[in-house]
């Protein structure tokens, strides 16, 4: 009667009364009344002779079902974490080794049992609701494993006497077996899929197919992984300097609405090897990762340097945090989203203490300098002309190859002496080795791929004086 009550009528309850408490416009009530419905929810489920964990899985259940979902989880993200990790501790401890030891027989026999009675059950629902046979079989083998859930309803069923502890330790085994060797199904599913399914292969097949047909005659192109708001404001500067360019996504309802744009956009992992060549690895200009995903955009990076390291590649992040990480990985340059956010609130802040535009401009230059090495130079002469004729003048990058036989082999940048030309070497990457800091000592070797930053006219007599001498 109790659960029945709540949900038919706590959804209509709920959602009235946090729009009462978000109208305060306090963050310390908002998260006291969070801490109200699930401890007086948890609190009736009790009264009724249900468990206290019971009425808090509820609360979180009609609370996620609220438009204030979001700001729920942002206010526990802090203790989230730590109550979680508490949990399993405590299910830990309820576990007896000398019971699992003595019933392992028993113990893999369950374990068997709870994956393959899953995988089925799930996907059957799957086929059920039209999903194809290989999608259903991969979300069953995703989902094989216990869920937290089913430990409260465990020790529960132990705390009220229905399950002995001789049933229930070769059980709270297996589940926790079964969670231990959740990620290990999760990364064969695929390869477990394809070999029973051939459609698997078809499909695979065609989104490759449908890929390199876009790209097949693209030359120079850029790659962008991710076609969210930084990917689609990224593609319309492309766009308009008519530089050629492949987006990857896999929103499939963003995809069919850019497609019928006429966008460039096609369905496709990108943290995958073989979406990449697809999308014309071998003869792009440069890739950019678009969102901010380090695990993502790491699996990216290692299939570059695999397959042609010399390829520039821009990533994007959220903080400061994994820079190093990200360009020990082979990222030529990491875009990190909060400090361009915070340059340009102090850009805003100080035009309104009536500091000069020139001024402002010169220390955002220099900040990003600072950060950016690749954008040392570009900032200057920021006011001036940036006509066609003008943009001659401004610094720009150029990457060399040392092919075999290259002049500058086996010489060091000071013999090479590139800065009588006016042009700075301001990276070397080497396969293994990424951004190596160039010094006058550096010796170039055959695969380096040199970093130069200069004028247009400049750049062009010093990739003569390294390749030809």
């Amino acid at each position: 009667m109790c659960l029945a009550f709540i949900l038919l009528f706590g959804q209509k309850l709920i959602r009235p009364w946090f729009h009462l408490v978000a109208r305060q416009k306090s963050s310390e009530l908002f998260v006291l009344n969070v801490l109200l419905i699930t401890l007086g929810l948890a609190w009736l489920t009790e009264l009724a002779g249900l468990s206290l964990a019971l009425g808090a899985f509820l609360a979180g259940m009609l609370i996620s079902e609220t438009e204030y979902r979001y700001q729920v989880e942002d206010d526990i993200k802090p203790f989230r974490d730590i109550l979680l990790g508490l949990f399993f501790i405590t299910i830990g401890m309820l576990l007896d080794m000398q019971v699992v030891i003595e019933n392992f027989v028993w113990i893999f026999a369950i374990l068997t049992a709870l994956i393959g009675l899953k995988i089925v059950l799930i996907a059957g629902l799957s086929r059920l609701f039209g999903a194809d046979a290989s999608v259903a079989f991969r979300t069953g083998m995703n989902l094989a494993q216990s869920g937290e859930f089913s430990f409260v309803l465990l020790a529960q069923a132990g705390a009220i006497g229905l399950v002995g502890n001789s049933i229930l330790q070769p059980v709270l085994a297996a589940m926790v077996l079964s969670m231990f060797i959740a990620p290990f199904i999760i990364e064969y599913s695929g390869s477990v899929v394809q070999r029973f399914y051939s459609s698997e292969w078809m499909y695979r097949a065609m989104q490759l197919t449908s890929i390199a047909a876009q790209t097949m005659a693209t030359q120079n192109h850029v790659i962008i992984c991710g076609y969210g708001r930084s990917g689609q404001n990224m593609s319309r500067i492309l766009e308009q300097e008519s530089v050629p360019f492949i987006a990857l996504d896999l929103d499939p309802r963003r995809i069919s609405e850019a497609t019928i744009a006429g966008e460039s956009v096609v369905y496709g992992d990108a943290a995958r090897r073989e979406v990449l060549i697809a999308a014309g690895l071998m003869r792009a200009k440069v890739l950019v990762v678009s969102y901010a995903n380090t695990v993502s955009a790491l699996k990216i990076l290692a299939h570059v340097q695999a397959l042609r390291p010399e390829l520039s590649v821009v990533v994007r992040t959220h903080d400061d945090s994994d820079i190093d990480l990200l360009k020990e990985a082979g990222a030529t340059e990491v875009v990190a989203e909060i400090m361009e956010g915070s340059l340009m609130l102090a850009s805003h802040a100080l035009m309104f203490v009536d500091i000069s535009t020139n001024r402002i401009i010169r220390r955002i230059r220099e900040t990003r300098e600072q950060r950016y090495s690749l954008f040392r130079g570009f900032y200057y002469g920021s006011t001036d002309d940036t006509e066609d004729g003008g943009e001659k003048l401004f610094p720009r990058l150029l990457t060399i190859t040392m092919i075999p036989g290259a002049a500058a082999i086996n010489k060091t940048l000071e013999d090479i002496n590139l800065t009588n030309l006016a042009v700075e070497v301001t990276a070397i990457r080497r396969r293994n080795i990424r951004g190596v800091l160039p010094t006058n000592e550096t010796r170039l070797e055959t695969g380096d791929v040199v970093v130069l930053r200069g004028t247009l006219e400049n750049l062009a007599a010093a990739e003569i004086r390294l390749i030809q001498g």
